[in-house]
């Protein structure tokens, strides 16, 4: 090779490295705030181990939040791009048109849900309800429980003393006995469990008639600039959703994947593989069925924002919710797999 070639080499693997380099300087400079809650699901294992990261080549500020209504406040504000929510804060936003899609259910809910009673509270059956105090956090899955549940035993909800506290909240209430009961996730509701009973979870609530699920959301100008973004963290997240159901038993106690959820939630380890049990975790190809994404969600906004207005927690409902939910990205992520 000649001087004149070998400079000339150089100057091009220069500026191919420099436009290498200025491709993944873009990408990384490129953020997306996604917020979370301490949920027991398998996408946290993917978010401690950087998997969206590496498939979307964005960074993520992953914020941590402890109630849907809260998720929901920094989602319409902008603050947060793409969030997890419950069914109940969901069908409120939508209900107040706050500008989102629903793009994967992240879990229907079961026993991980519960309304759970001190055993110093003297409650015993449902009708003890009466005049104890209940915490809650307002406008969440569980407050839309709690409200069906009395509704089915026939008590008047304004015979309890229901008290809007957040799951940290409830945790430092009930060690401090301020309150008689609370319906609330984990890890709130483990710690609870140790000194209390379970009056009734979500799963049979939903028997009754109120089902409630939890779901990623995304703001509508977000997933109409960054759709790639978005597909990228739903086949991500239905990737670590069926690891999981491929082989449960691999995520036991001792696990890596027991020790990351653990982590990001607060739970303990050894209570993870049956905290995993409290829902009903559907796959990608489940995701687009006629009873999730591709109808059965819409219908299932639209009753809980229907129970809500009964119960004047929204001032009016939409004649139509089709618009707050797509399986554009779980069928985009199925193909592409």
């Amino acid at each position: 090779m000649t001087n004149i070639t070998r400079r000339a080499a150089l100057a091009a693997a220069a500026t191919l490295a420099l436009t290498l380099n200025s491709g993944v300087s873009f990408a990384a400079d490129k953020t997306v705030v996604i917020g979370y809650q301490t949920s027991v699901e398998p996408s946290k294992v993917a978010q401690a181990s950087g998997e969206y990261e590496k498939a979307t080549g964005w960074k993520i500020d992953w914020r941590k939040f402890d109630s849907g209504a809260d998720v929901i406040a920094a989602l319409a504000s902008g603050d947060v791009q793409i969030g997890y929510v419950g069914s109940s804060p969901l069908a409120a936003a939508a209900s107040r048109e706050v500008p989102f899609q629903t793009i994967f259910i992240a879990g229907l809910i079961g026993d991980s849900e519960a309304l759970v009673v001190s055993n110093k509270s003297g409650i015993k059956e449902p009708k003890d309800l009466a005049g104890k105090k209940i915490a809650v956090p307002f406008v969440s899955t569980t407050h839309y429980s709690l409200l069906a549940a009395l509704k089915h035993w026939n008590i008047d909800s304004k015979s309890v003393q229901i008290l809007n506290l957040r799951p940290p909240e409830i945790a430092a209430a009930w060690e401090r006995g301020d309150i008689d009961g609370a319906y609330v996730w984990d890890p709130a509701l483990g710690k609870a469990k140790e000194t209390g009973s379970i009056l009734v979870s979500s799963k049979q609530v939903g028997e009754w008639g109120a089902p409630t699920f939890d779901a990623w959301i995304a703001r509508n100008d977000f997933i109409e600039k960054n759709s790639d973004v978005v597909k990228q963290f739903v086949k991500v997240t239905g990737k670590a959703y069926e690891a999981y159901a491929k082989d449960p038993s691999a995520w036991d106690a001792k696990s890596k994947q027991a020790a990351d959820i653990a982590r990001l939630t607060g739970a303990k380890a050894e209570e993870v593989p049956a905290l995993l049990t409290g829902y009903h975790l559907p796959g990608l190809t489940e995701q687009a069925s006629p009873a999730l994404l591709g109808g059965g969600t819409v219908k299932a906004i639209a009753d809980a924002a229907a129970f809500l207005k009964e119960q004047g927690k929204v001032p009016s409902v939409l004649p139509d919710y089709s618009a707050y939910v797509t399986k554009r990205f779980v069928t985009e992520a199925t193909a592409s797999r």
